[in-house]
């Protein structure tokens, strides 16, 4: 397990308990001001996957003592097994390895603090809120030959992968973001953006989006109907959420493979059916539920490798082969939601490299996935009692994006 540490530096400023700065400057006896730097070491970083707190301290240099009474000043107040990987943390140390602060972002409105007491002889912990400041943004951006990828053209926007990843789930019924982007395709989404102080910037709810693909216009608006939970309707106040996703992997991926009734095997170097798709993607990427469903089989064979099959609504069921693992609690029986992990990329069973092959079948007859799902109704629509309401809304949101 290695630590992401992104900086590491020795500071000039300490901060005390009680979160002011120390002054770095003293009178020197020439009467002039200098700067001492005070003896402070700042470790930077994210929280890397598959690692547990202790772990963590123990990969950044903590002995055993430390990270134990760490642990357990903090478990009053917070619970280490909640650590979540990709979330930011702080480590501040003297010189000679004393801790003076250990910070974990629990979320983006709060963290947790461990510092020592004044004497040092006891450690305290908090939760404290993160101050922060709303305010709605709009960003706008195109697909280009230098920003090929979603990602590629958010950053080129000014705006981080998370932003990226929120817009492609809402549409991820209508486009699948991995092969269907073309050059001189735009982007417009209104969103909720927090000001963080001393930290950076974080993002709220996605209020509307505009996506102009190969010739369509899609646009998503963000409603919650009186009594109901919020949801993303189109303009005629459709659901956005289609039965099954366009792919069951969320980026980067590309397909090497189609569906086909006579394809030369690469490993057997026959001619056989393809009763699938393949998705050409980096080991242990996530591979999610396409739909909501239930667990049939989670199997191993020297064929398939690892294969996770699900059972869904209408006769359907999924198949997702070559795993390099299983995600936890998918066993046979156990129920999955559209968009949650069940494996990860693999290449198990008869496969030349890390791959995923995506099959799906309708009345135990297997189907072109890819056909089904552009083939597939529009979602739900909202009852007409509401349309007033979201028209209103939408006819803002859809001013916004301009």
């Amino acid at each position: 397990m290695t630590v992401a540490v992104l900086s590491t530096a020795c500071s000039s400023t300490a901060r005390t308990p009680a979160g002011t700065a120390e002054s770095p400057v003293a009178a020197s006896r020439t009467g002039r001001d200098i700067l001492l730097l005070s003896e402070t070491h700042r470790v930077t970083g994210v929280v890397p996957p598959n690692t547990t707190l202790s772990a963590m301290l123990r990969e950044l240099g903590i002995e055993s003592t430390l990270v134990e009474r760490i642990i357990n000043s903090a478990r009053p107040v917070f619970d280490p097994r909640r650590l979540r990987s990709d979330q930011p943390f702080s480590l501040a140390r003297t010189i000679a390895g004393a801790l003076e602060a250990f910070e974990y972002e629990i979320d983006n409105r709060s963290f947790l603090r461990v510092w020592p007491d004044a004497g040092g002889a006891t450690l305290r912990a908090e939760v404290l809120p993160i101050p922060r400041t709303l305010e709605y943004a709009v960003a706008k951006g195109a697909i280009t030959p230098e920003n090929p990828s979603l990602f590629g053209a958010m950053g080129a926007a000014g705006e981080r992968p998370e932003l990226a990843v929120a817009m492609a789930e809402i549409l991820s019924g209508e486009v699948d973001f991995n092969t269907e982007l073309q050059a001189d395709d735009t982007f417009s989404v209104s969103f909720e953006r927090f000001r963080r102080e001393g930290r950076p910037d974080s993002y709220g709810v996605v209020a509307s989006l505009e996506l102009r693909n190969d010739g369509r216009v899609l646009r998503a608006f963000r409603f919650t109907p009186a009594g109901g939970k919020p949801g993303y309707y189109d303009e005629q106040g459709r659901s956005v959420r289609r039965f099954f996703l366009r792919s069951p992997l969320k980026f980067e991926p590309r397909i090497t493979s189609g569906f086909s009734r006579n394809r030369m095997h690469p490993v057997l170097h026959t001619a056989r059916a393809h009763r699938g798709v393949d998705y050409g993607a980096p080991a242990g990427a996530p591979v999610i539920a396409a739909a909501a469903g239930t667990v049939v089989s989670a199997t191993f064979d020297n064929t398939n490798g690892r294969m996770v099959r699900l059972r869904h609504a209408s006769g359907y069921e999924s198949y997702y082969l070559h795993l390099s693992g299983f995600a936890g609690g998918v066993s046979a029986g156990a129920r999955v939601e559209q968009g949650q992990t069940i494996g990860f990329v693999g290449s198990t069973g008869l496969a030349t490299g890390p791959h995923l092959h995506y099959g799906l079948t309708r009345g135990g007859v297997f189907v072109n996935p890819l056909r089904e799902q552009r083939n597939m109704a529009p979602g739900d629509p909202l009852p007409e009692a509401e349309m007033a309401a979201f028209r209103e809304q939408r006819d803002k949101e859809v001013a916004a994006l301009r």
